[in-house]
C-alpha cells in the first residue's frame, strides 16, 4: 500500500500485544506506513522490526493490560512522546482451552476452572476495557481517533474446546457495537477485526495444541493437518498475518472515515456452513 493513500505519515499509533503474532504484523505495517507507533506487551525485551521502506518512530512500552495502572502509565507514556494518540489496536489477548466438562478425567487438568476463566477474561476483557478507556479519554480531548478492537471468528461462530475465548470475542464485538453509539458523537470511531485461521506464528505453541488437541479428541499431528488443510475455509488457506494487518492500517485511515461500529470477518469466507 502507498504511504500517501493511506495517509498514516506521523500518525500516533498503539498496538497492545504488539510483541508477537497478529500485533506485531500490524505494528510492522504501521511503522512501514510512516506511523509513530507504541508497541506494549507483556514481554520485557522489545522485539525486532524490519527497517525497510519508510518507517515511523516505535516506543516500546512494558505493560500489563489487566493493570488500571501499567494502562495508564503507557498512555502517559505515549502522549509524553509524540503528543497525541490517533489510533488505539486493542489486539492483546490469551487463549486457553479448555471443555466445560471432561468426561474422560473429571475435574482434570483440561477442564474449565476458575483460574483460567479469570485469566482469559481479565486479558481479553478487561484489557480490552482498560486500554480503551484510557486512550478514548485522550481522544475525546481532541475531538478525532480509531479504535479497532482484535476480535476473532471463533467469536462469531463458537468454537470447541475454546468457549472462554469465544465468548470474551463475542463479548468483544459487543463492546465495539456499543462504544461507536457512544464515541461516534465524539468524533471517535470504533471497528472490530475478526481473523480466521491464520498462518503458524510463535504463539502457537506446543503447549497450547496439546490442550486444543485434547479438548477435540485427537492427536497434535491431526490437528496441524486440520490447520493445513482448511477444508472448512472456501479460498482454501490459512490466512497471512499481513492480510490482518492491511484492513487494520486501512480501518484506522480517513479511506475508512464512514465505517463504524462493525466487525469484520478476516477468515476466507468460513462459517460453520
Amino acid at each position: 500500500m502507498s504511504n500517501n493513500w493511506l495517509g498514516l505519515t506521523a500518525k500516533t499509533v498503539i498496538v497492545t500485544g504488539g510483541a508477537s503474532g497478529i500485533g506485531k504484523a500490524v505494528a510492522q505495517e504501521f511503522l512501514d506506513e510512516g506511523a509513530n507507533v507504541v508497541v506494549c506487551d507483556m514481554n520485557p525485551k522489545a522485539p525486532a522490526f524490519e527497517e525497510h521502506g519508510q518507517k515511523g518512530k516505535l516506543l516500546y512500552v512494558v505493560t500489563d493490560v489487566t493493570s488500571m495502572e501499567s494502562v495508564q502509565a503507557m498512555t502517559d507514556k505515549a502522549v509524553e512522546a509524540f503528543g497525541q494518540i490517533d489510533v488505539l489496536v486493542n489486539n492483546a489477548g490469551i487463549n486457553i482451552p479448555r471443555l466445560l466438562v471432561d468426561s474422560h478425567a473429571p475435574r482434570g487438568k483440561y477442564e474449565l476452572d476458575e483460574r483460567v476463566w479469570d485469566k482469559v477474561m481479565n486479558v481479553n476483557l478487561k484489557g480490552v476495557f482498560f486500554c480503551a478507556q484510557a486512550v478514548a479519554r485522550e481522544m475525546v480531548k481532541k475531538g478525532q481517533g480509531v479504535i479497532i478492537n482484535m476480535s476473532s471468528e471463533s467469536g462469531l461462530e463458537g468454537s470447541e474446546g475454546q468457549s472462554v475465548y469465544a465468548a470474551t470475542k463475542n463479548a468483544v464485538n459487543s463492546l465495539t457495537r456499543s462504544w461507536a453509539k457512544e464515541l461516534g458523537k465524539l468524533g471517535v470511531r470504533v471497528v472490530g477485526v475478526a481473523p480466521g485461521i491464520l498462518e503458524a506464528t510463535g504463539l502457537r505453541t506446543i503447549e497450547y495444541e496439546t490442550a486444543l488437541a485434547y479438548t477435540r479428541g485427537i492427536t497434535v499431528e491431526q490437528l496441524r493437518e486440520g490447520y493445513s488443510k482448511t477444508s472448512t475455509t472456501p479460498l482454501g488457506r490459512s490466512g497471512k498475518l499481513t492480510e490482518v494487518a492491511d484492513l487494520v492500517c486501512y480501518m484506522a485511515s480517513q479511506r475508512a472515515s464512514y465505517v463504524h461500529g462493525v466487525t469484520f470477518n478476516v477468515a476466507g469466507g468460513k462459517t460453520r456452513g
